[in-house]
């Protein structure tokens, strides 16, 4: 029974709430160069993610310091395409972008194998739909506390397949399979993004977000706590950035503004950042010293965050 997976394809837009400020949840900047938050007064843990890749390096803290020295020669030689023995801002930013594809790619095959039940390599919405809500579509969750909301999910969750399913044939290739479970990385699903989002935000079903709204989904009060002072700041965000007509909601247009800046490259940022904390010869590039030198930067920062790269001997990077 898949009905977790299900939770987690509905409210992968959501983002990962409890490793990113809460302000910033909504927004499909890319797929994340981390889960953590990018603070460096606080930890280098983003900047370690991005760079060696999530999977990577949560194995990566568990090396002795002369073999993730080892390793990280092994990661830098792969990231210097011209073999010049030099990291250049293009080899850093190309790696960390092929990192945000991996991670996607294999997101998708890890789902694949459940769904494709026939192995046709294909899945139709039969398949996904059985295998996710199977027992319970017979009973109509009549034995689940919370039926409603499951219903709901069963609808959000055609409608979204339906989207991506873009010959209409009710069978999803694996590109159509990727844009039903990341649907923010694909132009023709980012109506339903915003749709999606306004859904979970809107909660008198005015079809807008309003203030109260806007921050309910990110904050709500304690009895007796004290009210943080970034929700003062994404109070003044709402009214004098993100609602441009200045009406005092948020429609499509701004949600889209708002979840969707396409116009920002975090991969582009990332790498200036990284050369900028590791470069000490200022020479706008990284070299093996000057990254092994910074060991400890590297082991809680962003470069080796995202998707998959392992430690156990296969040169998966």
């Amino acid at each position: 029974m898949m009905l977790l997976n299900s939770l987690a394809s509905l409210y992968f837009l959501a983002a990962v709430a409890f490793a990113v400020p809460a302000q910033e949840k909504r927004i499909h900047h890319q797929p994340d160069l981390s889960d953590h938050a990018h603070d460096d007064a606080h930890s280098f843990q983003y900047d370690h993610e991005a760079f060696l890749g999530k999977e990577e390096a949560k194995t990566f803290d568990q090396l002795t310091p002369e073999e993730s020295k080892d390793r990280l020669a092994k990661i830098v030689d792969r990231i210097d395409t011209d073999k010049d023995g030099y990291i250049s801002h293009g080899e850093l930013h190309y790696w960390i972008k092929h990192r945000q594809r991996r991670y996607i790619e294999e997101n998708v095959n890890k789902h694949w194998k459940d769904y494709d039940k026939n192995q046709d390599n294909k899945i139709s919405w039969e398949e996904y739909k059985n295998t996710t809500y199977g027992y319970y579509l017979g009973e109509e969750f009549d034995d689940i506390d919370d039926k409603e909301t499951y219903k709901s999910m069963l609808k959000r969750d055609e409608r979204r397949f339906k989207m991506a399913d873009r010959d209409s044939d009710g069978i999803a290739t694996r590109e159509e399979f990727t844009a039903f479970l990341h649907p923010e990385e694909f132009d023709y699903m980012k109506d339903l993004v915003i749709q999606e989002t306004v859904e979970d935000i809107d909660k008198n079903g005015d079809g807008k977000i309003n203030l109260e709204e806007y921050i309910g989904d990110m904050y709500t009060a304690e009895d007796g706590e004290s009210e943080p002072d970034w929700v003062q700041t994404e109070k003044k965000h709402f009214s004098e950035i993100r609602d441009t007509n200045k009406d005092g909601y948020l429609d499509a247009d701004e949600v889209g503004q708002w979840v969707l800046p396409g116009e920002v490259d975090h991969a582009d940022n990332e790498a200036k950042h990284l050369i900028h904390e590791t470069d000490t010869d200022k020479d706008g590039r990284l070299s093996l010293p000057e990254i092994l030198d910074k060991m400890d930067f590297i082991k809680t920062s962003t470069i080796t965050d995202y998707g998959g790269m392992r430690v156990d001997g296969r040169d998966e990077l």
